[in-house]
């Protein structure tokens, strides 16, 4: 399974996910390790995390 980064890393300091794939650190840092259903589940989990707006935007 591929992953969802889309190569605009940023720890968005309000929630705590990437501004570009919207994982936590621990699930990017984890991501090769875990099994296809766990990356399954992280990418249907992906699609209820809303992205923040950003100041200024």
């Amino acid at each position: 399974m591929d992953s969802p980064c889309i190569k605009q890393c940023a720890i968005d300091p309000r929630d705590g996910l990437c501004e570009g794939c919207r994982r936590s650190r621990h699930e990017i840092a984890l991501w090769s390790s875990y099994s296809d259903a766990e990356r399954r589940a992280i990418m249907l989990a992906l699609k209820t995390r809303p992205k923040l707006a950003r100041a200024g935007s």
